[in-house]
């Protein structure tokens, strides 16, 4: 797969594990692995770039004595998962016409 195709998708994943609520790394790869693979080397990078981009806030709080991160998808955040919802149609389309195609070579 193109290495930006994937780069976006990746941030688009961790952006909708955050959605509905608030969560840390570990977490996150957790609930992303059934669909993306992605390591702690992959993940963290992400979030500083998405945190840079204003599309997620963090926080730091105690857990069992010890500090923890936890991020916040923001509104711009949210806006960008609905821009890629959009997006996603777009590029079902061009599937479907390239798929097509291949479909009619073989009729």
């Amino acid at each position: 797969m193109d290495i930006q195709l994937k780069r976006g998708l990746l941030d688009i994943c961790v952006l909708a594990a955050i959605k509905n609520e608030d969560s840390y790394g570990y977490k996150i790869i957790k609930d992303v692995k059934p669909y993306v693979d992605i390591s702690e080397s992959t993940l963290y990078p992400i979030l500083r770039r998405l945190e840079a981009a204003e599309l997620l806030t963090v926080r730091t709080a105690e857990h069992n004595g010890r500090l923890r991160k936890y991020y916040r998808i923001t509104e711009a955040g949210k806006a960008r998962i609905a821009a890629f919802k959009e997006e996603w149609q777009e590029l079902l389309m061009i599937y479907g016409f390239i798929t097509k195609e291949e479909s009619d070579d073989k009729a």
